[in-house]
């Protein structure tokens, strides 16, 4: 491994530790981090755009019941997908083993949720 990182990157709490790994390892945690931000995102902007066509269209308010659940599962996925990545950087330079996902439990249960309300919705009208 190489030695540990200069003094300039940031945070010091993670990059001060252990040694670094190789880049590689690095660069794909970064991009599994990003993918779980754009997921975040497509979360928020679902909600928002749920919101907007009901109010337009007057449909029920469980829509935005479901868009602010949306809206709050994106924001907590954001957070989760910072946690995760400093999470496996630190074990990687630490030379431990992965710690296992947290988020991708609760967010396909969440998504089967929303898909099971919307169905309801669709399926028996408005509520």
């Amino acid at each position: 491994m190489a030695p540990p990182a200069p003094e300039g990157r940031r945070p010091r709490s993670l990059y001060g530790r252990g040694s670094e790994p190789d880049p590689r390892f690095s660069m794909a945690n970064e991009r599994t981090a990003l993918a779980w931000v754009r997921t975040a995102l497509a979360l928020v902007a679902g909600g928002v755009g749920l919101t907007s066509v009901a109010r337009l269209a007057g449909l029920s308010r469980v829509l935005e019941v479901v868009a602010v659940v949306l809206c709050g599962s994106g924001a907590v996925l954001a957070v989760v997908a910072v946690v995760g990545w400093r999470r496996r950087e630190l074990a990687m330079r630490l030379d431990e083993p992965l710690p296992p996902p947290v988020a991708l439990t609760w967010l396909g249960a969440a998504v089967a949720v929303a898909a099971v309300v919307l169905a309801g919705y669709i399926a028996f009208g408005r509520v």
